[in-house]
């Protein structure tokens, strides 16, 4: 429908409208450039709290960008006049910790009591890595982002507790200086890697078969490079088993009015 420069120039007004409309339903990698994208977490309001401090205490993976207050869908620091019940491609529903539903969107399942978190994206510094030469795999081969469920654990919050969930980008060896200087420079969206290379090492048996996501092409001389990624709340409703959760279906991100560079520190 659209080609992958008019996706990158895109307005995040015009991307969400067209998720709202059922017409964007693809991973959001690529869209939007220059634009902060989002992982979605939605919780009964009894279960917000203990969300709030995971993110306190995790947020390397759930770095938090902004809260819904309970029952309204309008992300009014990140998205004014957005509708975080129609305005991503696809949702995953969650009951006691089984997927049970990945719908277009989710307006019939939003409570009075619920309570939406955004969490920053590693989406976001993907235009910074291009801009510096450094390859993006996933987007050259139009994929999902590659993500795996690691041997990392977080700390625990009440009744939330999980494994670490990674993104991984396969980088030339002479450019993982560049790309970690790159990256650090936007901790709200993850920020610095927190493992290069051996993938065993944090719990990675086979590359070819991501957790979630696709997987990419390593090219010869490229070492795998592994983000935290905002994926791992799921990862904790599949370990605590909540009654019940809405998430966002991953690599299918909310996308916002806020430009990356707000989230630069230098």
């Amino acid at each position: 429908m659209f080609s992958i420069t008019e996706f990158a120039e895109m307005s995040p007004e015009m991307a969400r409208n067209l998720c709202r409309n059922g017409d964007l339903v693809r991973p959001t990698a690529g869209i939007s450039t220059g634009y902060t994208q989002a992982n979605l977490v939605v919780l009964p309001k009894d279960l917000a709290y203990d969300f709030l401090v995971f993110c306190q205490r995790n947020p390397k993976p759930c770095p938090l960008l902004d809260v819904t207050e309970p029952g309204l869908a309008e992300a009014r620091i990140t998205a004014p006049g957005s509708d975080l019940r129609t305005d991503l491609p696809r949702y995953r529903v969650w009951e006691k910790g089984e997927l049970v539903e990945e719908p277009l969107q989710v307006t019939k399942y939003w409570k009075r009591d619920m309570v939406g978190f955004l969490l920053g994206c590693s989406f976001t510094f993907e235009g910074a890595l291009l801009n510096r030469g450094i390859p993006v795999r996933h987007i050259e081969e139009g994929r999902n982002v590659p993500m795996y469920i690691t041997n990392i654990q977080c700390e625990k919050a009440g009744s939330l507790e999980g494994p670490m969930v990674v993104s991984m980008r396969p980088v030339p060896s002479e450019m993982i200086t560049r790309t970690v200087l790159t990256t650090a420079r936007f901790p709200s969206v993850h920020g610095a890697p927190v493992h290069i290379g051996d993938p065993g090492k944090i719990g990675i048996k086979d590359m070819g078969r991501p957790d979630f996501g696709d997987s990419v092409t390593v090219k010869e001389g490229e070492i795998p490079v592994f983000w935290a990624c905002g994926v791992t709340p799921q990862a904790a409703l599949m370990r605590s088993k909540p009654s019940f959760a809405l998430t966002h279906s991953p690599g299918h991100m909310f996308i916002t009015d806020r430009r990356d560079d707000d989230y630069a520190v230098f």
